[in-house]
This record gives C-alpha cells, structure tokens and sequence, in this order.
C-alpha cells in the first residue's frame, strides 16, 4: 500500500500532485472509499463531524471533497457483522481509501478487528490518504497525548512505517500544539519522528519517504 500521510488533507497544489502520482492517474478517475471510523472514540468528535466529512463540508472537503470519479463509505465497525464476501471487494475495487481523522487507537482497534488491517499487505497499488489520526494509525506510536478513547490499552498503533507523526503544528484552533511541545513529545517516544502542520504530508512509496510541504515540519531522529 502507497501513503499519504497528512495533517489536515489535501490542502495544497503540492500535496495534490502528490497524490495524482500516487494515483497513477486523476482524481477524477478514482474511486474512493471514506473511512469515518476514528472519530467515533473521540470525545470531541461525532454524528455531526461524521456527516460533514461523507458530505465534504468545509474543512472536510480536503479529503472527500476533491472531484473522486466515486466516493463510497467504508465504517470500518460494520464489517465484521456482514462478511468478508460483501466488503473485501468493495476494498479491493477502490483506488484509494480516505482515513479521516479522530482516534488513532480507535481507528487501530477497528483496522484489526474489522480485518482490514490484515487485508492491507495484498493491495500493494491502493493509495492511503489518512488525516491526523488516519496518518497517526499507520505509525508504531502516537504518544499518550493523543490517546483520546478510554479503552485504549496503550499508544500503540499499526507499526506500517517506523516513525511517528505529531500533527496539526502551530495550528490556530489549537494552541498548545507548538514546536515545544512537539519536541517534548519527540523526547518522550525516543524514537523517529516528525511534527507537521495542516500544509505538509509525509508520502510513503516503494520504501522511500517524501517530505511534501508548503508549511512547516521538523523531523526529530531516534
């Protein structure tokens, strides 16, 4: 599986090309499936935001509101009550799949349980755009900061690349997201790291790692 890894989606030109060369073609020419899941185990999310990213109301229009010659849902919560038969195919036919952002151990929680997760090793061409947590799922850690969902056992999450991501940097809605504080959480995972804002993704192709910015990020090593 090729990633985009961003903070706050498609949010500029750099970005989108980005994602075309992923793609391997338009976005008018794919098919997408969102994934709401993790903001079902934030406190601060739910129906409302759910439904604003389906309908790509402003700011969700970064991910589902770019022009996808389709755009389906994939609630991940749903998928074990149905059957593989049914939802492994809707997967396997989608050119891209749209983790929007909320809890990340959440949203790793489902990935397993739903089997998703398992599922991911045989679709090499699949391109994931993940926002906040639909980035953060895909790294070994997310740091206690950002473990929202009381059930979490820990901040443990998928382990798909070997770095983590602390999101939304300097971001005006939420001001304790700071470089100091990215650093001191940097410090306390003592592995690799980068801290990113709302203009930057971090792109994961073939092994290689893309720094895709318009913004600010800092990468922070073991």
């Amino acid at each position: 599986m090729k990633l985009l890894l961003t903070s706050g989606g498609v949010t500029n030109e750099s970005i989108r090309d980005a994602l075309v060369e992923l793609l391997g073609k338009p976005v008018s020419e794919a098919r997408a499936l969102c994934i709401p899941t993790a903001q079902w185990g934030h406190p601060m999310l739910g129906p409302t935001t759910v439904r604003n990213t389906i309908t790509a109301e402003p700011p969700f229009h970064r991910m589902t509101g770019l022009g996808w010659a389709s755009l389906g849902v994939l609630e991940l919560t749903a998928l074990p009550s149905i059957g593989e038969d049914r939802w492994v195919p809707w997967v396997q036919e989608a050119d891209v799949l749209l983790a929007d952002g909320g809890d990340a151990t959440y949203l790793h929680h489902w990935m397993r349980e739903s089997g998703l997760a398992q599922l991911m090793p045989s679709l090499p061409d699949t391109v994931w755009v993940g926002i906040s947590a639909g980035s953060m799922v895909m790294t070994p850690r997310i740091g206690t900061d950002f473990v929202r969902w009381p059930s979490a056992p820990d901040d443990r999450t998928l382990g798909v690349v070997d770095f983590s991501i602390y999101p939304h940097l300097d971001h005006e809605q939420m001001p304790d997201n700071t470089m100091a504080d990215a650093e001191r959480w940097a410090a306390d995972l003592a592995a690799p790291a980068y801290a990113i804002d709302d203009e930057t993704a971090i792109k994961v192709a073939n092994g290689t790692i893309d720094i895709i910015s318009e913004g600010q990020w800092k990468a922070f090593p073991a």
